[in-house]
């Protein structure tokens, strides 16, 4: 999840907490996805593309439905984390928006929280409708923090209270490098003008998990030069808030990922 970004983009695959990071978000998204790719009806002979994989989940997953018959080609700026060979699918680095799109035409192609952080959203969005075969289906995924912009929905003390103000500083630091905190919910109008059928979308607002604890403490580490450059908050102020995260006591809400997708016209 790399693609066409500068180069003080935030969550960069290379620094040690990407692999955590990747985990977290396989455990609480990888089961919406896989339903709404199911209902498109994935299965075997189809040609996907995953656009900045990030991690090996979703395309592992896709290469189990699609078979020996179909291909599965996942890409990002940095595939380190996608291990290849035996794993049924294809591993590419490309910098969508920027390079050729791969050659032949897809079935279908997924991307989940790529777009809301590219400066050229809008012209990658039309290169991957470009990329599907007649027919073929376009599904992104993306989050939508302005919808939801707490860390803790229900602020009744101070460790509530310094959640808010680390995630507040950590939206503000996503919206210098370009990030667009109210992508998700353009994702319907943004198929339709781009020429898609069939458009449908759905919201999945995961709070008060395990998981999302561990995925909030790695985020904060990654991005801890960036909040204390910023001056937003202090080192002991994030210190304070990775101590309160390792209690699990804190009900953390996720920004609402809203998934959206649309069909190629035959």
């Amino acid at each position: 999840m790399t693609d066409n970004r500068s180069e003080g983009y935030l969550l960069d695959n290379r620094q040690s907490e990407a692999g955590e990071r990747f985990s977290a978000m396989s455990e609480l998204f990888d089961p919406v996805t896989f339903r709404h790719l199911a209902a498109l009806g994935v299965g075997p002979g189809w040609t996907c593309w995953e656009v900045g994989a990030g991690a090996p989940g979703v395309p592992r997953w896709l290469a189990a439905q699609v078979g020996e018959s179909g291909r599965v080609l996942a890409t990002d700026l940095d595939t380190s984390w996608l291990p290849a060979g035996d794993a049924g699918y294809e591993v590419l680095r490309h910098e969508v928006g920027v390079d050729p799109l791969p050659a032949g035409e897809f079935d279908l192609i997924h991307a989940r929280l790529l777009l809301v952080h590219l400066p050229r959203r809008a012209e990658v969005l039309a290169s991957l409708v470009e990329a599907l075969r007649p027919g073929g289906w376009l599904v992104i995924e993306d989050a939508d923090t302005a919808l939801q912009p707490l860390a803790c929905p229900d602020e009744f003390g101070p460790e509530q209270r310094l959640a808010n103000r680390v995630q507040a500083a950590f939206r503000s630091l996503l919206a210098s490098r370009g990030a667009d905190l109210a992508f998700g919910r353009t994702l319907p109008r943004l198929l339709r003008e781009a020429g898609l059928d069939d458009v449908r979308a759905d919201g999945f607002f995961p709070f008060s998990t395990p998981v999302r604890q561990v995925l909030q403490a790695a985020t904060v580490r990654q991005v801890r030069d960036g909040l204390l450059a910023a001056g937003q908050v202090s080192e002991a102020e994030i210190e304070q808030h990775l101590a309160d995260l390792a209690t699990g006591q804190l009900d953390l809400a996720t920004a609402p990922l809203i998934s959206a997708w649309g069909r190629k016209p035959l």
